[in-house]
Protein backbone atom coordinates (compact mmCIF):
# COMPACT_ATOMS: atom_id res chain seq x y z
CA UNK A 1 0.00 0.00 0.00
CA UNK A 2 1.31 3.43 -0.96
CA UNK A 3 2.16 5.65 2.01
CA UNK A 4 -0.06 8.68 2.54
CA UNK A 5 0.88 12.31 2.88
CA UNK A 6 2.47 13.39 6.18
CA UNK A 7 -0.20 14.01 8.82
CA UNK A 8 0.63 17.68 9.42
CA UNK A 9 0.47 18.37 5.68
CA UNK A 10 -2.97 16.79 5.51
CA UNK A 11 -4.19 18.96 8.40
CA UNK A 12 -2.57 22.31 7.61
CA UNK A 13 -2.73 22.32 3.81
CA UNK A 14 -6.30 21.16 3.37
CA UNK A 15 -7.85 23.45 0.75
CA UNK A 16 -11.50 24.12 1.60
CA UNK A 17 -12.02 26.71 -1.15
CA UNK A 18 -14.10 25.86 -4.20
CA UNK A 19 -11.95 27.92 -6.56
CA UNK A 20 -14.13 27.13 -9.57
CA UNK A 21 -17.16 28.71 -7.88
CA UNK A 22 -15.39 31.99 -7.04
CA UNK A 23 -15.88 35.15 -9.03
CA UNK A 24 -12.82 36.99 -10.31
CA UNK A 25 -13.10 39.48 -7.45
CA UNK A 26 -13.34 36.67 -4.91
CA UNK A 27 -10.23 35.00 -6.35
CA UNK A 28 -8.31 38.24 -5.89
CA UNK A 29 -9.55 38.58 -2.31
CA UNK A 30 -8.62 34.97 -1.53
CA UNK A 31 -5.17 35.47 -3.07
CA UNK A 32 -4.43 38.52 -0.92
CA UNK A 33 -5.31 36.62 2.24
CA UNK A 34 -3.33 33.52 1.28
CA UNK A 35 -0.28 35.49 0.21
CA UNK A 36 -0.26 37.52 3.42
CA UNK A 37 -0.24 34.28 5.37
CA UNK A 38 2.53 32.72 3.26
CA UNK A 39 4.67 35.85 3.62
CA UNK A 40 4.28 36.13 7.39
CA UNK A 41 6.98 35.27 9.91
CA UNK A 42 4.64 32.80 11.58
CA UNK A 43 4.39 30.86 8.32
CA UNK A 44 8.12 30.09 8.44
CA UNK A 45 7.30 27.18 10.73
CA UNK A 46 5.87 25.62 7.59
CA UNK A 47 7.74 27.37 4.75
CA UNK A 48 11.17 27.18 6.42
CA UNK A 49 13.65 29.72 7.71
CA UNK A 50 15.74 31.58 5.12
CA UNK A 51 19.45 30.78 5.10
CA UNK A 52 21.23 33.34 7.28
CA UNK A 53 24.27 33.33 4.99
CA UNK A 54 22.31 35.10 2.26
CA UNK A 55 21.00 38.65 2.28
CA UNK A 56 17.40 39.29 1.27
CA UNK A 57 16.51 42.40 -0.71
CA UNK A 58 13.41 43.61 -2.51
CA UNK A 59 13.69 45.70 -5.67
CA UNK A 60 11.57 47.02 -8.49
CA UNK A 61 12.63 46.41 -12.06
CA UNK A 62 11.57 48.47 -15.07
CA UNK A 63 10.35 46.50 -18.05
CA UNK A 64 8.66 47.73 -21.24
CA UNK A 65 5.45 49.43 -20.16
CA UNK A 66 5.47 48.16 -16.57
CA UNK A 67 7.39 47.78 -13.34
CA UNK A 68 7.67 44.50 -11.44
CA UNK A 69 8.82 43.63 -7.96
CA UNK A 70 11.58 41.08 -7.50
CA UNK A 71 12.80 39.29 -4.38
CA UNK A 72 16.56 38.86 -4.36
CA UNK A 73 18.79 36.52 -2.36
CA UNK A 74 22.54 37.18 -2.52
CA UNK A 75 25.46 35.55 -0.70
CA UNK A 76 26.76 37.68 2.15
CA UNK A 77 30.35 37.15 1.06
CA UNK A 78 30.77 39.53 -1.87
CA UNK A 79 31.95 38.04 -5.13
CA UNK A 80 32.08 38.95 -8.79
CA UNK A 81 30.90 36.78 -11.67
CA UNK A 82 28.09 35.18 -9.71
CA UNK A 83 25.67 32.88 -11.49
CA UNK A 84 22.08 34.05 -11.86
CA UNK A 85 19.17 31.76 -10.96
CA UNK A 86 15.80 33.14 -12.01
CA UNK A 87 13.05 31.64 -9.85
CA UNK A 88 9.28 31.43 -10.37
CA UNK A 89 6.83 30.59 -7.58
CA UNK A 90 3.79 28.36 -8.01
CA UNK A 91 0.07 28.94 -7.51
CA UNK A 92 -1.78 27.95 -10.71
CA UNK A 93 -1.27 31.51 -12.03
CA UNK A 94 -3.96 32.83 -9.64
CA UNK A 95 -2.14 32.86 -6.28
CA UNK A 96 1.39 32.70 -4.89
CA UNK A 97 4.19 34.95 -3.74
CA UNK A 98 8.00 34.87 -4.09
CA UNK A 99 8.31 34.72 -0.29
CA UNK A 100 7.00 31.15 -0.23
CA UNK A 101 10.27 29.96 -1.77
CA UNK A 102 12.70 31.80 0.52
CA UNK A 103 13.88 28.56 2.16
CA UNK A 104 15.10 27.08 -1.12
CA UNK A 105 16.19 30.27 -2.85
CA UNK A 106 18.25 31.63 0.04
CA UNK A 107 20.02 28.27 0.41
CA UNK A 108 20.95 28.24 -3.27
CA UNK A 109 22.18 31.82 -3.03
CA UNK A 110 24.40 31.05 -0.05
CA UNK A 111 25.65 27.63 -1.06
CA UNK A 112 25.98 27.72 -4.84
CA UNK A 113 26.73 30.68 -4.42
CA UNK A 114 24.58 32.69 -6.81
CA UNK A 115 22.24 35.62 -7.15
CA UNK A 116 18.75 34.13 -6.91
CA UNK A 117 15.94 36.36 -8.11
CA UNK A 118 12.29 35.46 -7.64
CA UNK A 119 9.93 37.26 -10.00
CA UNK A 120 6.62 38.65 -8.80
CA UNK A 121 5.01 38.03 -12.17
CA UNK A 122 1.49 39.20 -12.98
CA UNK A 123 -1.37 36.84 -12.13
CA UNK A 124 -4.88 36.01 -13.30
CA UNK A 125 -7.65 37.01 -13.39
CA UNK A 126 -6.21 40.50 -13.93
CA UNK A 127 -3.62 39.18 -16.38
CA UNK A 128 -3.16 36.18 -18.64
CA UNK A 129 -0.55 33.46 -18.67
CA UNK A 130 0.96 35.26 -21.67
CA UNK A 131 1.59 38.29 -19.45
CA UNK A 132 3.23 36.06 -16.85
CA UNK A 133 5.45 34.54 -19.53
CA UNK A 134 6.44 37.98 -20.85
CA UNK A 135 7.31 39.05 -17.30
CA UNK A 136 9.60 36.07 -16.92
CA UNK A 137 11.46 36.48 -20.19
CA UNK A 138 11.74 40.28 -20.02
CA UNK A 139 13.10 40.05 -16.48
CA UNK A 140 15.70 37.56 -17.67
CA UNK A 141 16.83 39.91 -20.44
CA UNK A 142 17.04 42.82 -18.02
CA UNK A 143 18.97 41.01 -15.32
CA UNK A 144 21.68 39.46 -17.49
CA UNK A 145 22.82 43.05 -18.08
CA UNK A 146 23.36 43.30 -14.30
CA UNK A 147 21.51 46.61 -13.86
CA UNK A 148 22.00 46.61 -10.07
CA UNK A 149 25.72 45.85 -10.14
CA UNK A 150 25.47 42.49 -8.39
CA UNK A 151 28.35 40.97 -10.37
CA UNK A 152 26.15 38.63 -12.44
CA UNK A 153 27.92 36.40 -14.93
CA UNK A 154 25.71 36.46 -18.07
CA UNK A 155 27.23 33.18 -19.21
CA UNK A 156 26.06 31.30 -16.07
CA UNK A 157 22.28 31.55 -15.95
CA UNK A 158 19.64 29.01 -14.92
CA UNK A 159 15.88 28.98 -14.40
CA UNK A 160 14.01 27.40 -11.50
CA UNK A 161 10.26 26.99 -11.12
CA UNK A 162 7.67 25.25 -8.98
CA UNK A 163 4.25 24.10 -10.23
CA UNK A 164 2.91 26.90 -12.49
CA UNK A 165 6.30 28.50 -11.96
CA UNK A 166 7.73 25.37 -13.56
CA UNK A 167 5.59 26.13 -16.58
CA UNK A 168 7.07 29.62 -16.71
CA UNK A 169 10.64 28.45 -16.20
CA UNK A 170 10.53 26.05 -19.12
CA UNK A 171 8.57 28.43 -21.37
CA UNK A 172 11.28 31.02 -20.72
CA UNK A 173 13.90 28.38 -21.54
CA UNK A 174 12.06 27.46 -24.75
CA UNK A 175 12.08 31.08 -25.85
CA UNK A 176 15.67 31.62 -24.80
CA UNK A 177 16.89 28.69 -26.92
CA UNK A 178 15.96 30.75 -30.00
CA UNK A 179 16.36 34.33 -28.87
CA UNK A 180 18.92 34.01 -26.06
CA UNK A 181 20.44 34.41 -23.62
CA UNK A 182 21.88 30.90 -23.35
CA UNK A 183 20.90 28.96 -20.23
CA UNK A 184 23.07 26.45 -18.41
CA UNK A 185 20.29 24.54 -16.59
CA UNK A 186 16.63 24.38 -15.72
CA UNK A 187 15.15 22.87 -12.57
CA UNK A 188 11.43 22.21 -12.39
CA UNK A 189 9.76 21.10 -9.17
CA UNK A 190 6.29 19.55 -9.43
CA UNK A 191 5.80 21.31 -12.78
CA UNK A 192 2.56 21.65 -14.69
CA UNK A 193 3.60 20.96 -18.29
CA UNK A 194 0.17 20.47 -19.87
CA UNK A 195 -2.41 23.28 -19.87
CA UNK A 196 -4.38 21.78 -22.75
CA UNK A 197 -7.69 19.90 -22.59
CA UNK A 198 -5.77 16.80 -21.45
CA UNK A 199 -4.34 18.54 -18.36
CA UNK A 200 -6.37 16.46 -15.88
CA UNK A 201 -6.41 13.23 -17.91
CA UNK A 202 -2.98 12.01 -16.80
CA UNK A 203 -3.25 8.95 -14.50
CA UNK A 204 -1.56 10.66 -11.55
CA UNK A 205 -4.33 13.27 -11.43
CA UNK A 206 -7.00 10.68 -10.61
CA UNK A 207 -4.58 8.67 -8.45
CA UNK A 208 -3.59 11.61 -6.25
CA UNK A 209 -6.68 13.82 -6.33
CA UNK A 210 -7.55 14.86 -2.79
CA UNK A 211 -3.97 14.92 -1.52
CA UNK A 212 -2.88 18.22 0.08
CA UNK A 213 -0.83 20.77 -1.83
CA UNK A 214 -3.01 21.20 -4.92
CA UNK A 215 -6.74 20.84 -5.38
CA UNK A 216 -8.18 20.06 -8.80
CA UNK A 217 -10.56 22.96 -8.22
CA UNK A 218 -7.61 25.38 -8.02
CA UNK A 219 -5.94 23.79 -11.03
CA UNK A 220 -9.05 24.08 -13.20
CA UNK A 221 -9.74 27.63 -12.03
CA UNK A 222 -6.19 28.59 -12.87
CA UNK A 223 -6.57 27.22 -16.38
CA UNK A 224 -9.90 28.97 -16.96
CA UNK A 225 -8.77 32.34 -15.63
CA UNK A 226 -5.22 32.54 -17.02
CA UNK A 227 -5.68 31.25 -20.57
CA UNK A 228 -7.30 33.70 -23.03
CA UNK A 229 -10.18 32.19 -25.01
CA UNK A 230 -8.41 32.84 -28.31
CA UNK A 231 -5.18 31.15 -27.19
CA UNK A 232 -4.31 27.63 -28.29
CA UNK A 233 -3.39 26.06 -24.92
CA UNK A 234 -0.86 23.76 -26.56
CA UNK A 235 1.32 26.81 -27.28
CA UNK A 236 1.84 27.26 -23.52
CA UNK A 237 2.02 23.53 -22.70
CA UNK A 238 5.69 22.48 -22.85
CA UNK A 239 4.68 18.83 -23.04
CA UNK A 240 2.86 19.55 -26.32
CA UNK A 241 5.70 21.33 -28.12
CA UNK A 242 6.74 19.63 -31.35
CA UNK A 243 10.41 19.74 -30.38
CA UNK A 244 12.20 20.21 -27.07
CA UNK A 245 15.66 19.85 -28.59
CA UNK A 246 18.44 22.20 -27.49
CA UNK A 247 17.00 22.94 -24.07
CA UNK A 248 19.54 23.12 -21.24
CA UNK A 249 20.27 20.18 -18.91
CA UNK A 250 17.15 19.61 -16.84
CA UNK A 251 16.27 18.26 -13.43
CA UNK A 252 12.62 17.54 -12.63
CA UNK A 253 11.78 16.92 -8.98
CA UNK A 254 8.35 15.47 -8.29
CA UNK A 255 6.33 13.88 -5.51
CA UNK A 256 4.67 10.49 -5.71
CA UNK A 257 1.55 11.98 -4.06
CA UNK A 258 1.27 14.90 -6.47
CA UNK A 259 -1.60 15.01 -8.99
CA UNK A 260 0.91 16.47 -11.46
CA UNK A 261 3.49 13.71 -11.06
CA UNK A 262 2.88 12.46 -14.60
CA UNK A 263 3.30 15.98 -15.98
CA UNK A 264 6.90 15.96 -14.83
CA UNK A 265 7.56 12.34 -15.71
CA UNK A 266 6.24 12.60 -19.25
CA UNK A 267 8.10 15.86 -19.78
CA UNK A 268 11.40 14.21 -18.89
CA UNK A 269 10.60 11.37 -21.29
CA UNK A 270 9.99 13.90 -24.07
CA UNK A 271 13.19 15.79 -23.27
CA UNK A 272 15.23 12.59 -23.46
CA UNK A 273 13.59 11.63 -26.77
CA UNK A 274 14.72 15.00 -28.16
CA UNK A 275 18.29 14.55 -26.96
CA UNK A 276 18.22 16.76 -23.87
CA UNK A 277 20.17 15.75 -20.76
CA UNK A 278 17.25 15.31 -18.36
CA UNK A 279 16.75 13.47 -15.09
CA UNK A 280 13.79 12.88 -12.80
CA UNK A 281 13.63 12.22 -9.09
CA UNK A 282 10.30 11.30 -7.53
CA UNK A 283 10.12 11.39 -3.73
CA UNK A 284 7.73 8.77 -2.28
CA UNK A 285 5.96 10.71 0.51
CA UNK A 286 6.05 14.09 -1.18
CA UNK A 287 3.00 16.12 -2.12
CA UNK A 288 2.62 18.88 -4.68
CA UNK A 289 4.91 21.89 -4.12
CA UNK A 290 6.57 20.15 -1.17
CA UNK A 291 9.73 22.24 -1.47
CA UNK A 292 7.78 25.28 -0.30
CA UNK A 293 6.63 23.48 2.88
CA UNK A 294 9.78 21.85 4.31
CA UNK A 295 8.33 22.10 7.81
CA UNK A 296 5.66 19.61 6.81
CA UNK A 297 7.35 17.33 4.27
CA UNK A 298 10.79 15.92 5.21
CA UNK A 299 11.53 15.01 1.57
CA UNK A 300 12.14 18.70 0.89
CA UNK A 301 15.58 18.43 2.50
CA UNK A 302 17.15 15.78 0.22
CA UNK A 303 15.41 17.41 -2.76
CA UNK A 304 17.06 20.74 -1.91
CA UNK A 305 20.48 19.04 -1.72
CA UNK A 306 19.89 17.51 -5.13
CA UNK A 307 18.92 20.83 -6.68
CA UNK A 308 21.99 22.51 -5.20
CA UNK A 309 24.27 19.78 -6.57
CA UNK A 310 22.91 20.21 -10.08
CA UNK A 311 23.12 24.00 -9.97
CA UNK A 312 26.72 23.88 -8.76
CA UNK A 313 27.64 21.35 -11.42
CA UNK A 314 26.29 23.40 -14.33
CA UNK A 315 26.75 26.96 -13.07
CA UNK A 316 30.09 26.59 -11.31
CA UNK A 317 31.72 23.62 -13.06
CA UNK A 318 35.17 24.30 -11.65
CA UNK A 319 33.87 23.56 -8.14
CA UNK A 320 30.72 21.68 -9.03
CA UNK A 321 29.67 18.35 -7.62
CA UNK A 322 28.44 15.34 -9.53
CA UNK A 323 24.90 15.88 -10.86
CA UNK A 324 22.13 13.58 -9.65
CA UNK A 325 21.68 10.30 -11.45
CA UNK A 326 18.65 9.83 -13.64
CA UNK A 327 15.83 7.78 -12.18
Amino acid sequence: MKAGAPLLARIILKDSLDWEALTAAQVITARKKINRTRSSRAARIVTGLPDGRADLEEHSIDLPGRRLNIRVHRPRIASSHLPLILSFHGGSFIVGTPAQNDWLNSHLAARCPAVVVSVEYRLAPEHSLLDSMADGYDTLLRLVDDPFGWGIDPAAVAVLGESAGGTLATLVALRARKEGPPLRAQVLTCPCTDWSETMTEHPSVARNAGNPGLSLSQLRAGRRLSLPLQLDPETVSPLKFASLADLPPTLVVSGALDPLEDHGRRYVERLRMDGVDACLTCYPRAIHAFLSVPGLVPAAHPARREILALMRHHLRPQTGSTPPAAS
